[in-house]
């Protein structure tokens, strides 16, 4: 997902909200940077306010139309404060992180933001598929560029995230309840071979041994670890 969405910013005047926006990115883990005609880059006021993340504008594409900064890309979200008498359909930082996740695999995503003083044109807008826009103070809606960048890459890190914390919660296979039927079997033979469990005066050994095992829930391969132990155990003991 982050690798293929594209941070265009749009005839920046101050080459400092340049390298704040590059710094913001790379805290976010996103390096895809063009700039379409920056008043000044590159400039030392870029790599002062990068901090760290001269990388991210070393490898930034200049160029001098909005037309060559969206090439390949299949979904266009211009960044925008303002409301528009063409209504476009409107998205939420977070709402936009879930449509680009959504996309993946389809092609790059271009985020538009435009020059500080004005934004996007209405042309520049034209080109858009959705705005994105930022929830703020209704009586003091200020955000710098660099903030803005930070907010809307935010919300696409923090999909990222969610994703992978979710793909790693799957790969802990569940185990069925035969399946632990099979474990609490095994347990006990062993128990048995290795003279730890007397069969004719078990007690509450196994009852126990499965309360804790319950509690703890196994997940596949825990209960595959824990049988393997079960059978090196047993292997030791013939």
């Amino acid at each position: 997902m982050l690798s293929d969405i594209r941070v265009v910013l749009l005839n920046t005047s101050h080459p400092g909200n340049i390298g704040a926006a590059a710094r913001a990115m790379k805290t976010m883990c996103l390096d895809a940077l063009w700039l379409v005609n920056p008043k000044q880059f590159p400039h030392a006021d870029a790599t002062a306010r990068a901090s760290g993340a001269d990388d991210v504008l070393a490898r930034a594409t200049v160029c001098t139309h909005l037309d060559e900064a969206l090439v390949d890309c299949t979904l266009v979200v211009g960044a925008s404060a303002r409301s528009r008498r063409l209504p476009c359909p409107l998205l939420s930082p977070r709402e936009c992180a879930r449509l680009v996740d959504e996309e993946g695999g389809k092609g790059r995503t271009a985020v538009v933001f435009g020059c500080e003083q004005s934004g996007l044109s209405n042309t520049e807008m034209d080109r858009c598929h959705y705005l994105v826009q930022i929830p703020v103070n209704p009586e003091y809606g200020s955000l710098n560029l660099a903030a803005a960048v930070q907010v809307i890459s935010y919300e696409f890190h923090a999909r990222h995230v969610a994703a992978h914390a979710a793909a790693a919660v799957a790969e802990h296979r569940s185990v069925s309840a035969d399946e632990m039927e099979r474990f609490y079997v095994h347990l006990e033979e062993t128990l048995v071979a290795l003279e730890f469990l007397d069969p004719e005066n078990p007690r509450q050994l196994m009852r126990r041994l499965r309360r804790l095992y319950n509690r703890a829930r196994p997940d596949g391969n825990e209960i595959n670890i824990l049988r393997g132990i079960l059978t090196a155990a047993r292997q030791g003991r013939e």
